[in-house]
């Protein structure tokens, strides 16, 4: 799903990574840097964790020897967005109800928790798994919904 052109980009990362476990960490600890750099640290948990689950799942299911995975976030006027992009397509994800004893399978119910939208696109090459946070939303302006 394109950005709209009417909420214009105000700030973009782009970085990829060899898809091992601590590069999972690194993106998530770089995304939360810089969503508080960017002037959203009531965000920076949330944005991170959504980049631990979807650079977690690339790195589980959408490994190919050889290519790497790529975390790309942007934050417009309205929202931020978080995209993980993986080079194995044919493996699509959805979310699933895993039972209480299974270890894992958890990860797009936590995105589908924490983000206003999220959704997948086909790629010539590969996936994108996206989800957007709303600048707007109480979570974001780090207010309780029933504050004044």
């Amino acid at each position: 799903m394109p950005i709209a052109p009417q909420d214009p980009v105000v700030h973009e990362d782009r970085i990829d990574y060899v898809p091992t476990p601590i590069n999972v960490t690194r993106a998530r600890q770089h995304a939360a840097r810089m969503v508080a750099e960017w002037g959203h640290p009531a965000l920076a948990d949330d944005a991170a964790l959504i980049v631990s689950e979807l650079a977690g799942n690339a790195v589980r299911h959408g490994h190919v020897p050889g290519r790497l995975f790529r975390v790309h976030l942007t934050l417009t006027k309205t929202s931020l967005r978080i995209a993980v992009a993986d080079p194995r397509g044919e493996r699509l994800p959805r979310p699933r109800q895993p039972s209480p004893d299974d270890r894992h399978g958890r990860g797009l119910l936590i995105v589908r928790a924490l983000a206003d939208r999220w959704g997948v696109r086909e790629r010539t090459v590969g996936k994108e798994i996206w989800a957007e946070l709303d600048l707007t939303s109480s979570r974001a302006t780090g207010r309780c919904s029933d504050e004044p």
